[in-house]
């Protein structure tokens, strides 16, 4: 369901009006139109004059969209739906308040939120992506020094996992020291996984840990030409390319930024329209600490 192609045509009918553009989303918030309380799940309410509804058990006041991530910013379904779908195609939120007559901020707010909920949605997403076999490798993100990588001054370190079926897992980590490295390695792989990582010495602990762990050089190759650690350098060169276009992200929302990537990367095959739809259907959970969870703050940073 959620990676069907829709051609323009039928994308057309889908914004064509607000109240159309409503139905398609409602049906991704209440299964069977069976509409419920956002706060305690009962189906009884009151209607009122307004349109909203009061439920009988808890008495709380509350419209199709109270808790959900469509709520957070105050625009028609139908833009709301543009929104999303030119975010799917890589549009900037710049560029997307150009093409659809929006007020930038509106636009940025909204960009933004679809990246919390595609971050908060990152574990239900990866939750099947570690294989047998894996590779491990980590860079730094932020501008471009010289100097020796691993002792960049003021950059991200940026831990990933990427299975030989091509999906990756990213993680923002306080440093690339051993204790960093394997809190992350040990918490998505699984014990006895053959571990591929480059000739960096922190990872040696790996073996003492459950799994197997081989060394490559970036030129190596190993059973069948397979080449490892390369793709894992390829993610990390496509992200970056991308990343460049922003001209510097808020420290506060980088984790966002990491999270989307990932998400495309693994989604690079698919058509994702009616995922983010999804996402944003649900209801706001609490934020992780390492999210700032302001939406008020259109600034830029050295990222």
């Amino acid at each position: 369901m959620y990676n069907t192609a829709m051609n323009i045509k039928s994308f057309e009918l889908l914004v064509k009006t607000e109240n159309a553009a409503k139905r398609f989303v409602l049906g991704f918030c209440f299964k069977n139109k069976q509409r419920f309380c956002p706060y305690c799940r009962s189906r009884k309410h009151w209607k009122l004059a307004d349109g909203r509804r009061r439920c009988q058990r808890c008495k709380m006041t509350y419209h199709d969209f109270t808790r959900r991530w469509w709520n957070k910013v105050k625009l028609p379904m139908d833009d709301w739906l543009r929104i999303v779908k030119l975010f799917e195609l890589e549009l900037s939120a710049r560029k997307i308040a150009t093409q659809l007559e929006l007020p930038y901020r509106s636009v940025w707010k909204a960009v933004m939120v679809i990246r919390y909920a595609i971050f908060c949605h990152a574990d239900d997403v990866n939750e099947n992506l570690m294989s047998a076999e894996i590779e491990l490798d980590e860079t730094y993100f932020g501008k471009r020094r010289k100097g020796n990588q691993r002792e960049a001054v003021g950059k991200v370190p940026v831990f990933g996992i990427q299975t030989h079926e091509g999906k990756v897992r990213v993680e923002l980590v306080p440093n690339v020291q051993a204790k960093a490295l394997l809190g992350n390695s040990i918490k998505k792989v699984h014990h006895g996984n053959i571990a591929y990582t480059d000739k960096y010495n922190e990872y040696d602990s790996l073996m003492f840990c459950g799994y197997r762990h081989l060394k490559a050089d970036h030129s190596s190759k190993f059973f069948g030409g397979k080449v490892y650690i390369d793709s894992l350098d390829g993610f990390w060169t496509w992200a970056k390319e991308r990343l460049f276009k922003h001209h510097g992200i808020s420290p506060n929302h980088f984790p966002l930024y990491l999270k989307e990537l990932e998400f495309r990367y693994n989604h690079r095959d698919e058509l994702f329209f009616n995922q983010l739809v999804a996402f944003l259907s649900d209801f706001i959970p609490e934020l992780p600490d390492e999210v700032n969870p302001s939406l008020n703050s259109t600034s830029q940073g050295e990222i």
